[in-house]
């Protein structure tokens, strides 16, 4: 009876172990949707500054995938002035951004720059970052990114 008891106390924490653990391309998309939403506040703010029209344009709207060189830049943005050198690459190989509905993310230098959105994809986990032009731009709830095409 005691061998039972130990044998089920075993199977419920391996099974709460193993639900607890997360996929890793999920930690990857969070870590990166983070950053990158960060990154377009910095450069939205920078253009709101300094009145420029500043642009953030992931490397799937220039080329196809096929068609990157080895070393292309994952993103970047268009307008911001040289001194301000912002990262053009993912923290890790692998994560692909889409702007929904347009080719770029315009930055600026309006303060309320429309409604956007950006979908971050990574094997099979997708997030989204959306702003609606007045909010920063952060995480979409996950029925909203499930609704995305």
């Amino acid at each position: 009876m005691e061998l039972l008891v130990v044998v089920a106390i075993v199977a419920i924490a391996s099974a709460a172990v193993s639900l607890a653990m997360r996929d890793p391309d999920a930690r990857l998309l969070e870590r990166e949707g983070a950053r990158l939403a960060v990154l377009l506040e910095a450069a939205r703010a920078e253009a709101r500054a300094a009145g420029l029209a500043v642009v953030w344009v992931p490397s799937s709207a220039r080329l196809p995938a096929a068609a990157q060189p080895a070393q292309a830049d994952d993103f970047r943005f268009v307008g911001l002035p040289a001194r301000l050198e912002l990262p053009r690459h993912w923290l890790e190989p692998g994560p692909q951004a889409q702007v929904l509905g347009a080719r770029e993310i315009r930055l600026g230098p309006e303060p309320l720059i429309g409604a956007q959105r950006i979908a971050l994809s990574h094997g099979r986990q997708r997030l989204v970052l959306a702003t609606d032009g007045l909010e920063p731009f952060s995480v979409a709830p996950q029925a909203a990114a499930e609704a995305v095409p």
